[in-house]
């Protein structure tokens, strides 16, 4: 396989490919240059709106002067600080905070972008994928659905690194028959919206190797840990896949 090491690397997620997962893989494998990963546990792609006790969360921008920050929590809480962290846990402030990381030198610009959310996002916030892509610009987007956060992430992605190619994964299977049959509507609207928009597919769902009839409910299996989040040799696994897709659509 080619190796790369002149292109950068930008990467958004959520715990399955935050830190250095199945993205250092693809790294190590194609030789990049670096590797800038914003992703965060428990994210989601679009912005929402949480009900704290009496009160309502909404997600603000990275660069809103109150902006309170992002959290990865997911047990239960009604403290309204760490809910309205939570609520801004997604892929729209995610590409926000990457594109004012790159703006202001914080990381290079990259030439390779991949986006790896869905498994955590709910059926009810999936929006419609037509109405998402009408128009040219991304001002009638509702950002409060899958549909449109996708197009607005994957369009600002074009509009500010327009050299960048870029690439969106689908979720890998879990050990829950219905948990995957959720994530199956969620790789469909994925793949539809990206190819909408010539973003290129990693289908992990259904080619990644990763399969459903080997892993457990919250227990380890085959290749996850917890029939959710990949072990070492599941990151191994994805990331050989995502590389080699990922190789080819370089080009």
């Amino acid at each position: 396989m080619d190796t790369y090491p002149t292109l950068n690397f930008g990467v958004d997620g959520d715990s399955i490919t935050a830190g250095e997962q199945w993205s250092r893989h693809v790294t190590d494998i194609l030789g990049f240059a670096s590797h800038h990963n914003v992703a965060v546990g428990s994210a989601v792609w679009y912005k929402r709106h949480i009900p704290v006790g009496d009160t309502t969360v909404t997600t603000q921008s990275w660069n809103d002067p109150g902006f309170a920050g992002i959290s990865d929590g997911w047990e239960p809480t009604d403290d309204i600080s760490e809910m309205q962290k939570r609520a801004n846990n997604c892929a729209v402030v995610h590409i926000e905070r990457f594109i004012d990381d790159v703006l202001t030198g914080k990381a290079p610009v990259p030439d390779v972008f991949a986006f790896a959310l869905g498994t955590n996002d709910s059926l009810d916030c999936l929006g419609d994928a037509d109405e998402a892509l009408a128009g040219k610009g991304l001002d009638d987007v509702d950002l409060f659905t899958e549909s449109g956060a996708v197009r607005w992430c994957i369009q600002r992605i074009m509009e500010e690194f327009p050299d960048c190619r870029i690439f969106v994964l689908t979720p890998v299977q879990s050990g829950d028959p219905e948990h995957n049959a959720k994530n199956a509507r969620i790789t469909d609207n994925l793949t539809y919206i990206a190819k909408a928009m010539s973003a290129q597919v990693v289908d992990c769902y259904h080619g990644c190797g990763i399969c459903e009839k080997f892993e457990n409910i919250g227990a380890p299996g085959r290749y996850l840990r917890d029939g959710l989040h990949p072990d070492l040799p599941g990151q191994r696994l994805e990331g050989r896949f995502a590389a080699k897709v990922i190789g080819n659509g370089l080009f």
